[in-house]
């Protein structure tokens, strides 16, 4: 487990809803849990201060950590994202991004590729990519954080021909191993939700703390589907298609561990002074 991944799940999942920020003793005893140690935990730390995800104050001898401004706009999209709703009809428009990226900045063309991957783009050649979601806005906020507005177009369109919409979708994205990673997450998460909820019919007592670590787990391995699923519309997706399925049964187990985790992360969170 990456100490930096679990913390954007930490912060994303429980910190954020109290205020963002949180005392780093709390958040190395939540770390903990995880059988992190406490220097994995400060290097994780320095690097998301360093890469501009979090900020840091003392209070006294005390360090508390908040997320910037860049890192709370990224939780909420990725929050969005996990706990969607049910999407409007599919109005049959592409949003397409096209970049034409010198070489003396490759750095920023590859870091604007991982972006649009995990906003949902696929590729369809090597420097225009598509969706089929409205993401205009979004990648206008990026290109323009990045300064790179001169070298990106960016379209909102009908597709003409020649490939049917679901020919277009196998062609940018791998829908078959997609859907192999989804059919993963259920073999894994079933049968502990089925465990756990006989356990709650039964009136079975559950610890809390096995509450916090276990929807903290759940939610770390499901946000991982924000990189590889783009979110398609119902009408570009097969007809055999799993993640209806895995979303239903995170919406469940997490709804089973949610009030046990959130009353042991109270049992360790220390509220920061006020500023």
């Amino acid at each position: 487990m990456k100490p930096q991944s679990m913390l954007f799940t930490i912060y994303g999942e429980y910190v954020r809803h109290y205020g963002s920020e949180i005392w780093i003793g709390s958040l190395t005893k939540l770390m903990g849990e995880f059988e992190l140690s406490e220097p994995a935990v400060r290097a994780a730390i320095s690097r998301m201060l360093r890469q501009g995800w979090l900020v840091s104050r003392k209070v006294g001898n005390r360090s508390f950590y908040s997320l910037s401004e860049r890192g709370k706009k990224h939780l909420e999209e990725a929050g969005e994202r996990i706990y969607k709703v049910e999407s409007d009809k599919w109005d049959g428009k592409w949003c397409i991004v096209s970049y034409n990226i010198p070489e003396e900045r490759r750095s920023l063309r590859d870091q604007l590729r991982k972006e649009l991957g995990y906003m949902g783009f696929g590729m369809l050649t090597t420097s225009t990519w598509i969706s089929p979601n409205h993401l205009e806005d979004r990648v206008k906020d990026l290109t323009e954080a990045y300064e790179i507005t001169e070298h990106v177009e960016i379209f909102s369109a009908e597709h003409k021909g020649w490939s049917e919409s679901k020919q277009l979708v196998q062609k940018c994205w791998n829908i078959d191993e997609i859907n192999e990673k989804y059919k993963g997450f259920i073999d894994t998460y079933q049968k502990d939700y089925e465990k756990l909820a006989e356990m709650v019919r039964q009136n079975q007592e559950v610890a809390d703390s096995l509450c916090f670590v276990e929807k903290t787990n759940l939610v770390h391995q499901y946000r991982k589907f924000l990189f590889i699923d783009p979110d398609l519309p119902q009408e570009l997706l097969p007809e055999l298609w799993l993640g209806k399925e895995a979303d239903e049964l995170f919406q469940n187990y997490y709804q089973l561990l949610n009030p046990g985790a959130i009353r042991f992360f109270e049992t360790v969170y220390e509220a920061a002074p006020s500023k």
